[in-house]
């Protein structure tokens, strides 16, 4: 430990969410309002680890960097600010993957899992870490694991490199609803472009995709033929907001037939390593030619269904 490390919690003024939640048996956790650590590979094989220091609950061991929630503050931005706080985590490095939610009815705890979107080495930012390292994964578990971060590594290593990829059938999806599309192709393909956008940055339940864990942020591919291809680029977002860098979505324009490039998304980014990819079609021929491909298929309803509940949702 460095010499300039002082032994103690950090001095001045406390969040009033910094402190310990106590559960009906006595049972204590840190963070009155819950609370988030960031999991984040480096796509080379290696995660980000915190030693921790002796001070602190289970001092000496390894975990992720994290801590308690702020009140009513989201749990992503919460293992964001707290991974930037002790491990200079920069905030427009880490595209989101998906969350693990760990729930003890008085408490919760919330992993978000990232990938870096580029290289950086951490930093310990304040007196709560004696190192932060890349371990490679398979080293992982011959350190002395924190017993909350142990419990749940070896579910989480399994999915380390679980990529999902979304590709929709704008054509289909938009024909699947009698809205008036038809006199406004483009129009209604500006709307479903939109939707597809902000249900990226949501993130979707992991059940939707026969996923593990609570939520998942898919990768998203929307292909658009004829008149709808003239429809209008998603809204741009800020690149240091990880959850809007997440609804990038990929739109593709098909110069010919619209079946073809459906089949060529899905093809490349199996290709690629993504998995599970999704295909969001009615169309039987097409279906048949994906799954041909290793893809799965859902019907429009599936996407539908998302888009109109987070529509209901207060904003």
């Amino acid at each position: 430990m460095p010499d300039s490390t002082p032994p103690g919690p950090p001095p001045g003024p406390r969040d009033p969410g910094d402190a310990w939640a106590i559960g009906p048996d006595g049972t204590k956790a840190w963070g009155r309002f819950g609370a988030a650590g960031l999991l984040v590979d480096d796509g080379a094989g290696r995660v980000l680890l915190q030693h921790r220091v002796e001070w602190s609950h289970h001092g000496g061991t390894w975990g992720i960097p994290g801590g308690a929630r702020h009140q009513h503050e989201a749990a992503v931005t919460a293992a964001l600010r707290e991974s930037a706080e002790e491990a200079g985590v920069p905030d427009d490095a880490v595209d989101l993957r998906h969350t693990a939610l760990l729930d003890l009815g008085f408490w919760t705890y919330t992993t978000v899992v990232g990938r870096a979107s580029r290289p950086f080495e951490p930093v310990i930012a304040d007196r709560e870490s004696l190192a932060l390292s890349w371990i490679p994964i398979d080293q992982v578990d011959a350190l002395p694991l924190h017993p909350g971060f142990g419990a749940s590594w070896p579910a989480l290593r399994a999915v380390v490199t679980t990529t999902p990829h979304v590709v929709v059938d704008a054509a289909n999806v938009v024909g699947s609803t009698p809205d008036g599309w038809w006199k406004d192709r483009a129009g209604a393909a500006s709307r479903l472009l939109s939707s597809v956008t902000a249900l990226a940055a949501d993130g979707v339940e992991a059940s939707l995709l026969d996923l593990p864990f609570a939520r998942w942020w898919p990768r998203w591919t929307v292909v658009l033929e004829g008149e709808a291809r003239a429809a209008s680029d998603p809204e741009a977002r800020a690149t240091a907001d990880p959850q809007a860098r997440a609804a990038a979505v990929d739109v593709v324009r098909a110069l010919g037939p619209g079946d073809d490039a459906i089949v060529e998304a899905a093809r490349r980014a199996g290709d690629a390593g993504d998995g599970p990819v999704v295909v969001v079609t009615a169309d039987r021929e097409l279906r048949a030619r994906v799954e041909a491909s290793g893809a799965v298929v859902r019907g429009p309803g599936w996407l539908r269904e998302q888009t109109d509940a987070r529509s209901r949702l207060p904003h």
